[in-house]
């Protein structure tokens, strides 16, 4: 591709994608809520149930026991035309209680009534108590084979293909809060191996706030909503959090990642997994070592900036969810690899001086270079939300052979814990039944009834040894590659409530983050620090974690005592001198830009051909383009997908400008807020507010034409990050570019006083303008002006 002549690279990629795509035009935006259009009328042909999408996907058409049934997937759900009861019973009326007459009392015999507001009444079962808040979706995993010499476990040999489910999920919040607040997202896999399923439980940061799960319920319950009011919800910007890990210091690592922009992912697409804790691995010779799992994107790791995660709360609280969702309706299917660092199995258990048993250290990917074993990608969303998403049911106990569990004290913890609550939230100990819970492997547990059983078990003697089932089940050896136990010798030793002294350094990780950080992500880093503090009620709390931050670093503690007004206080102990591992920031690398969304500002007089040369590349990239226009329909033979009206600069990755529109009949504050954002005439005002969001929040500008006119307008015309040209696919060129570094980070400079700066002075006059249309914005949305 040459590079220096952009209108013929992005010709050549739409010709070379339409050759690879027979009579491609344009695909369809995703977000088609079913698999065929709806009618206007009801429809009273009666008929079977339509299939599912195309991109949805189901548990396996296993039973119970993991058997292989050869049944369609469709199988599962609704059979047959017609409405009938749980029992098969066609029914005539679904509409109308039975009656002691029209305008009687309604019968106790109506059992179609109570079988149907029985299950009602039943449908929803305890939600998590962490992680309540989840999407998930189906998968494949492929070996690289990378990891046979360390590992004997057979889904990890080469070219070896395994189903996989994952669920991705908030920690503190229930399932109803929204999906970008602050917080660690769950990060859970399933893989469905041919020798039992494997769990990897895994997390978007690589280390946790306690060392012993014998506090997990101490932290939770911190993290959790004031139990006298309920408040506030999915957050820990309140009193008993930072109680807690302001006086449990050993959280402060943890602590630190939170609050920086990891705690805000952009994308569930866009988030690194980690294993926390760390494991065993044992190889075909019995040999083992000791690693760490890592999950990394395709896509790189992207952020929300806090204000859009604020936005978001509001306008699309469903935001993560629904993009891991489109994004798979698109093709642009969500890729990880899968990585272990390896260490030696020394009797110490510790790698260059770190406790490899606490699960709030990290080894720096410097010290152990993380490396591929082999590739998840997921490329089908679920058929049902609540069979899938909310009965899948993860154990870090769910271990094929080959891989083991350590003596973590956290995870020894979770291996009873997870199963314990499954038994509750999933009605008793058959959860494995399930359909998505099932094995993709022969089940011969001996384990009986229970509530929920849905196998029939022939045979007459549930136990070993016995005869009269011929001896079976027999137990499996080395040749029939069972799964063992490692012999780990344990030492000699007493019973005690202790940790070993390595476990005592609660300051000089987390200060290794900070020092890893570029300086926005630092600023980024002091204001979430700064206005989690000041929500807290209790001053005391608050000098407390400022002494945290003080045996941190000085810097971090200043800004945010600055911000807070009170005094920073000196270290109470020696600060450690780490060296930065590159590996812990987001910022500076270059990454895919599959499946983001093009904002393209249109109106009747725009250059539509060119509209139509860029929706066409813009698919071609990989990505997603919304027509963004002064009315809904059509434009021409292009269809509309938001308006002035109901677009926000968040939904956008980049935003580019066809046009200059002129204020639509709508643009009325009366009628719209955001109609409010301004006085020009020249451009609707909401379209104005967008740029200017847009241009406040990092993000790729572009625009050809008479779109140059708004950003001329908006005074960000020659910032860093807005491009203008002379034809649509010119402009995309520039601004494809700039998107692979997710966020032109020279438009935000820290603001603290010995903070490098390097920002123009075109763009800090862009950021006084900026800030002064937001003051008139909070004028018109009737806010305080005063800042």
């Amino acid at each position: 591709m040459d590079a220096s002549k952009p209108a013929k690279a992005v010709k050549d990629v739409v010709e070379n994608a339409t050759e690879k795509v027979a009579g491609f035009l344009t695909p369809d935006v995703p977000g088609s809520p079913g698999s065929a259009p709806a009618t206007v009328e009801e429809p009273a042909t009666p008929r079977d149930p339509l299939p599912p999408k195309k991109e949805q996907g189901a548990p396996a058409t296993v039973t119970p026991t993991g058997a292989e049934t050869g049944a369609p997937a469709a199988s599962k759900g609704q059979q047959g035309a017609y409405l009938t009861t749980a029992q098969g019973a066609r029914l005539r009326d679904t509409d109308h209680s039975l009656k002691a007459g029209e305008r009687g009392p309604t019968l106790l015999q109506d059992h179609h009534l109570r079988e149907k507001i029985t299950h009602f009444d039943h449908e929803r079962i305890p939600e998590r108590v962490v992680h309540a808040r989840g999407a998930g979706a189906h998968g494949v995993f492929e070996a690289y084979g990378t990891a046979s010499a360390v590992t004997r476990a057979g889904f990890l040999k080469k070219g070896r293909k395994t189903d996989v489910f994952v669920r991705f999920s908030t920690v503190l919040g229930s399932r109803g809060s929204a999906d970008t607040v602050r917080d660690t997202r769950g990060f859970a896999t399933k893989f469905y191996t041919d020798e039992g399923t494997f769990d990897l439980v895994a997390n978007n940061m690589p280390v946790f706030f306690i060392q012993d799960g014998i506090k997990f319920p101490d932290v939770i319950h911190a993290g959790k909503p004031h139990p006298d009011r309920e408040i506030p919800q999915a957050q820990s910007a309140h009193d008993t959090f930072w109680d807690f890990v302001s006086l449990h210091t050993e959280a402060q690592h943890h602590t630190m990642w939170n609050m920086s922009d990891r705690g805000i992912p952009r994308s569930f697409r866009m988030m690194e997994g980690f294993g926390v804790h760390t494991f065993r691995l044992v190889n075909e010779a019995g040999e083992t070592v000791l690693v760490k799992f890592h999950w990394k994107p395709k896509l790189g790791v992207h952020s929300l900036t806090w204000e859009e995660a604020q936005m978001l709360g509001g306008m699309d609280p469903d935001f993560h969810r629904r993009d891991l969702y489109d994004a798979i309706e698109a093709g642009a299917h969500p890729e990880w690899e899968l990585g272990i660092q390896v260490f030696p199995d020394t009797p110490d258990q510790t790698f260059e001086g770190i406790d490899l048993l606490d699960p709030t250290k990290i080894v720096p990917e410097e010290l152990a270079p993380v490396q591929p074993v082999g590739r998840m990608t997921l490329n089908r969303t679920p058929t049902n939300f609540f069979a899938e998403v909310e009965q899948v049911a993860f154990h870090v106990g769910h271990l094929p052979p080959g891989i083991d569990v350590t003596n973590d004290p956290l995870l020894q913890t979770r291996l009873f814990s997870y199963l314990d609550t499954q038994i509750t939230r999933l009605g008793g100990p058959n959860f494995a039944q399930i359909p998505i819970n099932r094995p993709h492997c022969p089940v011969n547990d001996m384990l009986r009834d229970g509530f929920h059983q849905h196998a029939v078990h022939s045979g007459v003697a549930p136990y070993r040894p016995n005869s009269l089932d011929g001896g079976n089940p027999f137990v499996a050896g080395d040749a029939e590659n069972a799964f063992v136990d490692t012999p780990v010798e344990v030492a000699r030793s007493r019973k005690v409530r202790a940790n070993p002294v390595s476990f005592d350094d609660h300051f000089s990780q987390a200060r290794l983050f900070w020092r890893s950080m570029s300086p926005v992500e630092k600023e980024h880093i002091i204001r979430a620090y700064t206005f989690e503090l000041g929500k807290c009620y209790e001053q005391a709390i608050k000098e407390r974690q400022l002494q945290c931050l003080a045996n941190i670093d000085p810097v971090l503690c200043r800004e945010v005592a600055t911000g807070l007004g009170l005094p920073a206080p000196e270290p109470a102990l020696p600060l450690a001198d780490p060296a930065p591992s590159p590996a812990l920031s987001q910022v500076g690398k270059e990454w895919p830009a599959d499946g983001r969304i093009v904002g393209i500002v249109v109106d009747d007089g725009a250059d539509l051909d060119g509209v139509r040369d860029l929706r066409r590349a813009v698919f071609a990239a990989g990505m997603v383009p919304l027509l963004i226009a002064p009315h809904g329909g059509m434009l021409a033979d292009m269809p509309v997908q938001r308006t002035f009206a109901t677009a926000r600069s968040i939904e956008f990755d980049a935003l580019l400008l066809a046009a200059a529109p002129a204020p639509a009949p709508d643009a009325l504050p009366a009628r719209d807020a955001k109609a409010g954002a301004g006085d020009s005439v020249a451009a609707d005002p909401r379209v104005t507010l967008m740029i200017e969001e847009c241009w406040r929040h990092a993000k790729a500008i572009g625009a050809w034409g008479a779109g140059a006119k708004p950003l001329a307008q908006s005074g960000i015309a020659g910032t860093p990050g807005v491009v203008s040209g002379d034809s649509a696919t010119e402009v995309f060129t520039a601004v494809r570019r700039l998107m692979a570094a997710h966020r032109v980070w020279e438009r935000s400079p820290p603001r603290w006083p010995d903070a490098p700066h390097g920002t123009s002075a075109v763009a800090e006059d862009a950021w006084r303008r900026v800030r002064g249309l937001l003051a008139e914005e909070l004028v018109e949305h009737g806010s305080v002006r005063s800042r």
